[in-house]
């Protein structure tokens, strides 16, 4: 019998179908990870937590928006103090939930060379990808008092051993697909032909995939699976379809992308029935100056503005958060 290997794309029988009456629902996960110079080699060591107490804001504004975060850790965040109390209180009390994300290069045991095909941990052998795994799981839940329910691989990198190190340690729901993308250029996945809806990596009931969401947008958006990666080599001409609203491929995240990109994103996925939109970014964006995306105070006003402006179409459309539990509680077997 093969094992389960998210890698494989399912098939319509693998979709998960949910209760009627959970309708349509979003997330909002949080890439919550250490600092470092994304135009440099990676390091075990050089990284930065700075923003750790700037998750505070972020967390009191979605708190304030009806919105209960998903922080995906990794494991100098995991380890740093100053993330339970940014966090603690509001994960205890269920306005918040915490998962696992792992960067290989800086989890222990660090038993592997540091290099790019490396930095995908789905690349590594499978006892060293399980015991990096578990000892975040460890730390983590030491540090939250909860055992964390969802996963996201850094960098996306799942590999064909993740499902079984995943299953094994209780993990109900993998985030690590970004559908629509292909990291195979610099060794990772390649999630090209991959769905945006939900399905079962095992068999019914075990190890959920939920992927981020990407959709196509414009004419040609049917035919944007088959076009867009032959335009991968060509931006210009990328742009110049996007302008004439022909073909644009839109992630759910305020990291390069505009509100009102987003809000058309939003309507597509919602009109092609998607059960669950999965929203991300990455959390030193949340103190200027860290990414590339937010530079300085006027653009880090800008992502406050996004997320508010996305959380009130959201309710406009009658849209509403999901947490993982009743993610879980409401899928049909």
């Amino acid at each position: 019998m093969s094992q389960p290997n998210i890698l494989e794309v399912p098939g319509a029988r693998q979709h998960v179908r949910f209760a009627a009456g959970f309708g349509q629902r979003f997330v909002v996960t949080v890439d919550t990870e250490e600092e470092f110079d994304w135009t440099q080699p990676l390091g075990r060591t050089g990284h930065g937590l700075s923003h750790v107490p700037w998750l505070a804001r972020f967390q009191q504004f979605c708190e304030g928006m009806g919105v209960a975060p998903v922080y995906l850790l990794d494991y100098p965040i995991a380890t740093d103090p100053a993330a339970v109390e940014a966090l603690g209180e509001a994960v205890a009390a269920g306005r918040a939930e915490i998962g696992i994300q792992l960067h290989p290069w800086v989890s222990p045991p660090h038993d592997e060379e540091v290099n790019v095909y490396n930095s995908f941990a789905g690349n590594l052998p499978p006892e060293l990808e399980a015991a990096k795994f578990n000892t975040l799981k460890d730390a983590i839940e030491n540090a939250f008092g909860k055992a964390p329910l969802i996963y996201r691989a850094g960098r996306y990198g799942i590999g064909p051993a993740s499902a079984g190190i995943l299953s094994a340690a209780g993990i109900a729901i993998d985030t690590s697909v970004r559908a629509r993308f292909d990291y195979s250029s610099t060794g990772g996945p390649n999630f090209r032909e991959h769905p945006v809806v939900p399905w079962w990596v095992d068999q019914p009931g075990g190890l959920m995939e939920l992927p981020l969401t990407t959709v196509f947008w414009g004419m040609l958006r049917q035919q944007g699976p088959l076009l867009y990666p032959a335009l991968w080599r060509t931006p210009k001409l990328r742009g110049l379809l996007a302008r004439m609203a022909m073909l644009e491929r839109i992630p759910l995240t305020p990291e390069g992308v505009s509100i009102d990109e987003a809000v058309k994103g939003i309507d597509i996925a919602l009109d092609d029935g998607l059960p669950i939109l999965v929203f991300s970014f990455h959390s030193p964006s949340l103190r200027p100056g860290l990414t590339p995306y937010v530079r300085d105070a006027d653009e880090l006003d800008r992502l406050y503005d996004w997320w508010r402006a996305v959380f009130s179409y959201l309710k406009r459309r009658d849209i509403r958060p999901a947490s993982v539990a009743e993610i879980m509680a409401a899928v049909v077997l």
